[in-house]
C-alpha cells in the first residue's frame, strides 16, 4: 500500500479524493501501522455558465486512512472518507431557471490489497464503494463502486513508473480510467509525481514539486475529472442524475508544521468544465459548458 506525502485540496471532494491513493511516498517497514487523518476545504468562486446564469460552491472533506505493511511483500489498507458540498445557483438559464441541485453528499469506503514480487516491481488493487448523492436520498441508486488497479517499476533509485487503471460503476455508467503512474526524483528538490488518488472520478494527474527546504514545499500540476450523483425527488430533475466534469489545474504551497503535520494552500483554476442535469426517465437532459472557476483551498493532514 503507498501512501500520499501530502493530500490533495479538492475542487470538489469527490473527484480529489475519490479512490485510494496512489501518490509515492517512503516504503513502510514489514510489522509497521500508518495512520493519516485529513481535513480539507474549498471554495470555488462565482463561475458563468456559457448556456446562461451563474454558480458557486464550497467543500468539506474529512478522511481516515490506515495502513499496514504485513511482510516484505505484502501490504494493505482501509480508507473511511465523508465529502459535502453545498452549490448556489444565480439565474441558471441553462437549466430553465431552476436550481438543479444545491447539497451533496459523498461517504465513501474502500481498502487495498498491495503485492511486491522483488524489490523493483508492485501490484496494487484498490477496491471502493461511494455513495454520491443530493442530500435526502440516502444510498438508494446512488452507489459507485469499482476498483483502481496498479502496478509499478522502479527503474532506478530516483524513478519509479507505472501503469494502472479505475473500472468503475458510476450509478448507472461503467467508467474506465487509465493513468500513468510516475514518482520522478529528477533533482534533489524537483520532482515530478502523481498529486491525487485515481478513483471513479478519474487518473491520477502530474504535478511538478520544488523542494525549497525542510518545511517548504511547491507544487504546479493538473487532472482530468468528472464525477455523477444522484438527484433527490423534490428538484426540477426528480430521481436523476447530476454530473460535473473539468480539468483543474493547480498551484499548491505546503508548510510541515510539526512532524507528521502538514498544511496545504491550494488556488485552483478549473477549466473545460460542464455541468449536467438528466431527468430519471432520460427524456430530459440540460447541459453547459463553464467558463474557467477560480477558487481557493485548504488542507490540514497529520500521520500518526
Amino acid at each position: 500500500m503507498t501512501e500520499p506525502k501530502h493530500l490533495m485540496v479538492a475542487a470538489t471532494a469527490a473527484w480529489f479524493f475519490a479512490g485510494m491513493a496512489i501518490a509515492q511516498a517512503q516504503p513502510m517497514q514489514p510489522g509497521q501501522t500508518a495512520v493519516s487523518v485529513s481535513l480539507t476545504g474549498i471554495n470555488q468562486f462565482k463561475t458563468g455558465m456559457n448556456a446562461g446564469g451563474h454558480f458557486d460552491w464550497y467543500d468539506a472533506t474529512a478522511s481516515v486512512r490506515l495502513n499496514h505493511q504485513f511482510s516484505s511483500r505484502w501490504g494493505g489498507g482501509l480508507l473511511a472518507e465523508y465529502g459535502y458540498q453545498r452549490w448556489s445557483w444565480y439565474d441558471p438559464v441553462a437549466f430553465g431557471g431552476q436550481n438543479p441541485w444545491q447539497s451533496i453528499e459523498i461517504p465513501q469506503l474502500g481498502f487495498s490489497v498491495t503485492y511486491s514480487p522483488t524489490p523493483s516491481w508492485r501490484f496494487t488493487v484498490s477496491p471502493s464503494i461511494e455513495w454520491a448523492a443530493e442530500s435526502g436520498v440516502g444510498t438508494s441508486d446512488a452507489s459507485t463502486y469499482g476498483a483502481v488497479l496498479l502496478a509499478t517499476h522502479t527503474v532506478s533509485r530516483g524513478l519509479t513508473l507505472g501503469v494502472g487503471a479505475g473500472v468503475f460503476r458510476q450509478i448507472d455508467e461503467n467508467r474506465v480510467f487509465p493513468f500513468l503512474a510516475v514518482n520522478w526524483q529528477i533533482t534533489n528538490r524537483l520532482a515530478l509525481r502523481n498529486p491525487l488518488p485515481a478513483g471513479p472520478a478519474g487518473g491520477a494527474g502530474l504535478e511538478l514539486t520544488y523542494q525549497f527546504d525542510d518545511k517548504w514545499n511547491f507544487g504546479v500540476g493538473g487532472a482530468y475529472r468528472s464525477y455523477r450523483f444522484r438527484l433527490n425527488d423534490s428538484g426540477p430533475f426528480a430521481g436523476g442524475i447530476g454530473q460535473n466534469r473539468l480539468i483543474p489545474i493547480f498551484a499548491r504551497v505546503s508548510y510541515q508544521l510539526l512532524p507528521g503535520t502538514r498544511i496545504d494552500l491550494y488556488g485552483v483554476a478549473s477549466t473545460g468544465g460542464n455541468v449536467q442535469a438528466r431527468s430519471a426517465d432520460g427524456i430530459q437532459t440540460l447541459n453547459s459548458d463553464y467558463k474557467t472557476g477560480l477558487g481557493l483551498g485548504l488542507n490540514l493532514s497529520h500521520r500518526f
